[in-house]
C-alpha cells in the first residue's frame, strides 16, 4: 500500500529533510506541500537539491489543503502545530516535528514555552526505555494516530543516559551535558548570530542557565527510563558546522560501578537496535559519521578520578534528531518494517 502524504511547513529545513527522506521510502507519496510566506513558489526555489519534487508548488496551510491525506507531517513553529492539528481528521496519522505535544506536564509547558498547553501525544523515540526500563517506547507507537517527534538535543542526551539510569548505575542528580550543535538546529529563519560572518571559525553557547526548552523533555524521558526524578544541566553551543550534534554527557557513578557493568547495560539496551550503536571500548563518535543517516553512535568512558561516567553521543540533528525519527515512528505506527526508507550507512565527510 502507498500512503498519501502532506507536509505542512515544507519550506523549512525540517520540511526539506522530510522530502529528501520520503523520496527514499517505497510506501510514501508526497501529494501536498504547504508553507506560509512562500505560498505559490516551487519547491526548487528553496530545495534545489530535491529534483523529484522540483515542480511542486507550496500551497497555503489550511484545513481544505491538508484534508484527505493518510499522513500529515507538521514541520512548523511552536504553537502553530497545535492550531493545525485541531482541524485534522482523527483517522489521519499526524506527526508533529515541533514541541507542541512533547510534554506531559502543563506546568512545564507554561514555564518553558508559555501560552496554552495543547496536551501530550505518543512520543516518537522508539528506543526510549520506559516503565523504569521494563519495555521500550516503540510498544506505544504501534497503531498510533498522533505522534510527537522528539527534540534533537533531547534525543542525543536521552539515548546516551537512559540505560545507565535504568540499571541504577548512574545517580539521577548532578547530570551535566555539553553539546556542540550545527546551525541548522536553529531553523531557517535569519538570525543575526547565525550569519556566516558570525559563526564561521567560532562557537557560541545559548540556552545557558537551565532555560533551554528541551530541559523538561529530557528530564521527562529519563524519569520514564529510571523510575526516579532526574535533574540535568545541559548547555548547547552553536558550532561552525551545518548539521550534527555531539553531546558529552557526564553523571556520577553509583559507588562500586565498573566500566564493564556500564558497557553491559548499554549493550543490553541497544544490542539489537538498528539505529543506536555502542562503539568498542576506547572509541568515541564524531558527527561526520552520522551525516545523512538515522543513526546515534556513542562511546563510554569512566573517569575514576571524578567518579563519573562519560557517555559521548553523536547524531545528525536533521535525521535521527528530527526527520528520521519521524519516519521511523511512522513505520511502526503503520505496521511497516521499522527501517523502511531509512539508510543505516553514514556518508563520507
Amino acid at each position: 500500500m502507498v500512503y498519501s502524504v502532506a507536509i505542512a511547513g515544507a519550506s523549512g529545513y525540517v520540511g526539506g529533510e522530510l522530502l529528501r527522506m520520503i523520496a527514499q521510502h517505497p510506501q510514501l507519496e508526497v501529494k501536498t506541500v504547504t508553507a506560509n510566506s512562500n505560498v505559490g513558489e516551487k519547491v526548487s526555489v528553496l530545495h534545489p537539491h530535491l529534483l523529484q519534487f522540483a515542480d511542486m508548488v507550496f500551497a497555503p496551510t489550511d484545513a481544505a489543503t491538508l484534508a484527505g491525506h493518510d499522513v500529515v507531517f507538521l514541520a512548523m513553529p511552536h504553537t502553530k502545530s497545535a492550531e493545525v492539528a485541531a482541524y485534522l481528521s482523527p483517522e489521519t496519522l499526524v506527526l508533529d516535528c515541533g514541541a507542541d505535544f512533547r510534554l506531559e506536564s502543563e506546568a512545564d509547558w507554561v514555564k518553558f514555552y508559555g501560552g496554552n498547553y495543547a496536551g501530550h501525544w505518543n512520543y516518537g523515540m522508539p528506543e526510549l526505555l520506559v516503565e523504569a526500563g521494563k519495555q521500550k517506547q516503540r510498544h506505544n507507537l504501534a497503531g498510533a494516530k498522533r505522534i510527537a517527534v522528539p527534540g534533537c538535543n533531547a534525543t542525543a542526551i536521552t539515548l546516551a543516559l537512559a540505560p545507565g539510569l535504568s540499571e541504577i548505575l548512574l545517580e539521577p542528580t548532578d547530570i551535566v551535558s555539553a553539546l556542540s550543535v550545527g546551525t541548522s538546529g536553529a531553523g531557517r529563519t535569519l538570525k543575526s548570530n547565525l550569519l556566516a560572518s558570525e559563526i564561521m571559525g567560532s562557537a557560541s553557547a545559548y540556552g545557558v542557565g537551565g532555560v533551554h526548552r528541551h530541559t523538561p523533555e529530557i528530564e521527562q524521558n529519563l524519569r520514564h527510563a529510571s523510575g526516579r526524578a532526574v535533574t540535568i544541566n545541559f548547555t548547547p553551543a552553536l558550532a561552525p558546522m551545518a548539521r550534527g550534534i555531539l553531546a558529552v554527557n557526564t553523571a556520577k557513578l553509583v559507588p562500586g560501578t565498573t566500566e564493564a557493568q556500564l558497557r553491559a547495560a548499554y549493550e543490553k539496551a541497544y544490542g539489537s537496535e538498528k539505529f543506536v550503536h555502542l562503539l568498542p571500548a576506547g572509541q568515541f563518535p564524531s558527527t561526520s559519521s552520522t551525516l545523512g543517516v538515522n543513526t546515534c553512535l556513542m562511546g563510554i568512558a569512566v573517569d575514576e578520578h571524578a567518579g563519573r561516567a562519560v557517555i559521548v553521543s553523536a547524531i545528525d540533528n536533521m535525521v535521527k534528531g528530527t526527520a528520521g525519527a519521524a519516519i521511523q515512528s511512522l513505520n511502526i505506527a503503520l505496521g511497516l518494517a521499522e527501517d523502511t526508507g531509512l539508510a543505516v550507512n553514514g556518508v563520507a565527510p
